[in-house]
């Protein structure tokens, strides 16, 4: 009798064991992590960083040394073609005029005199009164006053060409953005023009030097759309265009690189030279397409119970195949590429079983991914993990092309 009493609470010990145990684990492999195939947009984007700067900067120098006497612009000022902006006193270059202009006049003496002789030499020599030698003579020394003339008269044009430079005008339309002198200052040019100022063509219309990986430049093109912000103004983003990627290679700490050139419209005056720019470039994008996690992709059920699920494959796609054809926006990538292979996706079919479904891969930018297959459709349930592996993907990225794109400032 105590034998009964003690085999039945064993037996119901080991009743609720085996119930809880295989319980469990019946019920940890029923459970998939699940997303909904979505239809909507991707936008695959590169992001850099660049800096600002006006698309003509000319700088300003002097071609003749002096001090500067006189400043007639200053930081930030709006200047015109032919406006003078500085002035070097013209003292000694004038009076280099007046000693040029000296000389002149007394190599014009010095020629007439030659003229004169040689034609009277010429006269004597018709009557053979002077022989041919001494009127050859007479011809030498009036040509080398006519070359004793013309050199003074280059001297003298180029001491008035420097006085001339002693008058510093703006080159271009523009707005001084430096001045690096002061009235007072020498500046000398023997060696090198010294920069006076720094002129701005024109600031509603300037650019973004930026600076592109190798792995990515294969994806830049010019006229592709780019969007940016600058610390100035967190909250504010801007529109810009990429305008030239400039061929040659940038080389730091064995890291290559390769300017991007990004046209920017800037009728505010908001942006200011030198500010940096945080860049995003569109390099590709589909509308209205089907998309699944791109965790999905990578899901793989179990090996225990796989082949059996494999085997129904077949039966599960014909199933399917009666569903209308999934009609989204897709644009075929090239034969060979990466994106154009088939793979594997699993959904939960209506029996809440996992059903592997042949896809095709479109582009991608590392959350979704774009799916192409005819017995896939918007709100079946696709399997991005089982629960308790920890394998899902639920990260949400920020895309800034998307319908607020349009809405941000230029």
């Amino acid at each position: 009798m105590k034998k009964v009493f003690i085999i039945i609470p064993v037996l119901i010990l080991i009743t609720l064991f085996f119930l809880i145990f295989f319980g469990k684990n019946k019920k940890s492999e029923a459970g998939y992590l699940t997303a909904l195939v979505e239809r909507g947009d991707i936008s695959i984007m590169v992001t850099a960083t660049g800096s600002l700067e006006a698309v003509t900067m000319v700088q300003v120098g002097s071609q003749v040394s002096g001090t500067i006497s006189a400043l007639y612009a200053d930081f930030n000022d709006q200047v015109k073609k032919g406006q003078v902006i500085a002035q070097l006193d013209p003292t000694f270059l004038k009076a280099q005029v007046s000693q040029a202009q000296a000389d002149l006049e007394k190599a014009k003496a010095s020629f007439d005199l030659s003229n004169k002789e040689y034609e009277r030499s010429l006269t004597l020599f018709e009557k053979n009164l002077i022989s041919e030698s001494e009127k050859d003579l007479s011809l030498t020394n009036k040509e080398l006053a006519l070359a004793q003339l013309k050199s003074v008269q280059a001297a003298l044009d180029r001491a008035k060409t420097n006085l001339d430079y002693a008058t510093i005008v703006s080159p271009i339309d523009g707005v001084v953005i430096s001045r690096n002198v002061d009235v007072g200052q020498t500046v000398a040019a023997s060696l090198s023009a010294p920069t006076l100022f720094t002129i701005a063509k024109d600031l509603i219309q300037m650019q973004i030097k930026t600076s592109v990986d190798e792995a990515d430049i294969g994806k830049i093109k010019e006229g592709q759309e780019v969007i940016f912000t600058v610390d100035a103004y967190p909250e504010q983003s801007f529109k810009g265009t990429v305008r030239q990627i400039r061929l040659l290679p940038q080389v730091v700490q064995n890291v290559v690189s390769y300017d991007v050139i990004i046209e920017v419209t800037n009728p505010d005056l908001l942006l200011k030279p030198g500010m940096t720019a945080n860049v995003t470039i569109l390099v590709d994008s589909r509308e209205d397409i089907i998309k699944v996690p791109s965790g999905a992709l990578r899901f793989s059920p179990p090996m225990k119970g796989k082949e059996s699920l494999a085997g129904g494959a077949e039966a599960g796609n014909k199933a399917r195949s009666s569903s209308p054809p999934n009609t989204g926006s897709f644009n075929p990538q090239p034969p060979g590429s990466k994106r154009a292979n088939q793979t594997t996706l699993w959904i939960l079919n209506q029996q809440e079983k996992p059903e592997p479904v042949s896809v095709k891969i479109g582009i991608s930018d590392g959350t979704f991914t774009q799916v192409i297959a005819d017995n896939l459709k918007e709100g079946d349930k696709v399997i991005t993990g089982q629960k308790g592996s920890g394998n899902s993907s639920s990260n949400q990225q920020v895309n800034p092309f998307a319908p607020q794109f349009g809405g941000g400032r230029r």
